[in-house]
This record gives C-alpha cells, structure tokens and sequence, in this order.
C-alpha cells in the first residue's frame, strides 16, 4: 500500500501583481514535495492558481472572493478519491462557524475528510469523517499562518497542521 500525502491550503488571497513570495519557502518546497496541493479556495486571481498548478497537481475549489475566472475553471464542491478514502474539498459551508455543520456538510456530500477553508485558522476534528480547515498560510485570524499534512494509508486518513511563521513551516 501507498501512502498518500496531500498539502491543503487555502484562503491565500494573493492579489494581483502579488507573487507565491508571499508563501513561506519550506511550504512551497512541501507543496512541491507532496504527492498533491489541495486549495479550499480564496486564490483572488488567476495568477495565484496558475502559480500553484506549476508547482505540483493541484486540486481546488473557488470562492467568492475568487476572480470571474477562477470562478469559470473550478468547481465550488469537489468530491474525489485518494487510496480508499473519499475527499471532499469546500470552501465553506452555509454554517462553517462550527465542526457540527461540517461534520453534517460531510455526510451529506458522502465523503471520509472534508477539507475546508474560510476560518483562517486551522481546524482538526475528528470523529466518524475527518475535518480539516488549513487555515490561511498568509492571512492568518488569531491564530499563526498555517497549512494541513494530510496522509492517507489505504482507508488510513491523517491530518497534522503545519505551523508557518517567521518564513518557516513545521509539522
């Protein structure tokens, strides 16, 4: 069996004009290390997703912060397969203040983790489906910028927030 490993953000917001410099470099070598980059949304530009999908595969949802076109490109709810567990990726929900909404978010949708953005603050709860929101790696609120290491083993589903600050990641 193979293990998995996902990097999840979201809520980057990089503007135009902006660049991926605005990610802390140990993040972008992880992104480019991981197996895939998951966005829950809040790119703002185009530019940031091209950035992005340069780097490594890249699956993402957009928002509605999100330009007209990323708008266009990408879906607002995907539902995908990794190994045996099935992933839902959001950016919020129409309750996302608390895990109980989004733990119901994720039973309706029918998947094991779902992976949400919006709070920029990261979030692990774990009960019968796995919640993950990254929290923001450039635009934190009250908490520190971060992202989510997500592992999955078979039918194994793992998250672990990478904390980022002072232009370093760790796990």
């Amino acid at each position: 069996m193979i293990t998995v490993e996902l990097i999840a953000i979201a809520d980057t917001h990089i503007k135009e004009g902006e660049s991926l410099d605005r990610l802390p470099a140990t993040l972008i070598s992880m992104m480019k290390e991981a197996d895939m980059i998951v966005h829950a949304g809040s790119f703002d530009t185009i530019e940031c997703y091209n950035e992005l999908s340069r780097l490594n595969r890249l699956a993402a949802v957009h928002d509605e912060m999100d330009t007209e076109d990323v708008v266009a490109l990408l879906p607002d709810r995907l539902i995908m397969d990794v190994e045996e567990v099935r992933l839902g990726v959001i950016h919020r929900g129409e309750h996302v203040t608390t895990t109980t909404s989004m733990r119901y978010l994720a039973k309706e949708m029918g998947v094991d983790v779902l992976i949400f953005g919006h709070l920029h603050k990261p979030v692990i709860d774990i009960s019968d489906v796995l919640l993950l929101c990254p929290g923001s790696p450039t635009f934190p609120r009250m908490s520190v910028a971060s992202a989510v290491l997500l592992r999955i083993d078979g039918k194994k589903a793992e998250g672990k927030i990478i904390a980022c600050g002072e232009g370093t990641c760790f796990s």
